[in-house]
């Protein structure tokens, strides 16, 4: 599967990822070169159900995406993910942030431009 990354922010090192829009099921097929109805004979399921699957139309579960890979000769396996944001530096940067805040300059105002929470819920 082909997954596209960039970043959102350099700055904060946050990424974003998206999912090729090529069904699971007609990556399974395309890798192991077999026809929709030599995937869906070896897999034991209707080829009409393998030509929703590969279309996108319908969604296999874990056990049919299972069986069709080993239909294609493949397996599916799960592996350890490396998560999309640094966390210790994304921690350093809001650190950052919010010690800027603090810095700047404060000036409360008298008088709110709306109604007091308490006015309100006394109404």
């Amino acid at each position: 599967m082909r997954l596209e990354s960039g970043f959102v922010s350099g700055f904060a090192n946050i990424s974003y990822m998206s999912v090729a829009r090529t069904p699971l099921a007609e990556q399974i097929r395309v890798q192991s070169g077999l026809s929709q109805a030599e995937l869906a004979r070896r897999a034991g399921l209707p080829r009409s159900v393998v030509n929703a699957y590969v279309k996108g139309t319908r969604e296999p579960g874990v056990e049919t995406f299972s069986r069709l890979a080993a239909a294609g000769g493949l397996e599916l396996r799960l592996d350890r993910r490396k998560p999309p944001v640094d966390a210790e530096r994304a921690g350093r940067l809001l650190v950052q942030v919010l010690e800027l805040a603090e810095a700047l300059p404060f000036r409360p105002r008298a008088d709110l431009d709306y109604p007091h929470l308490a006015d309100r819920l006394a109404a």
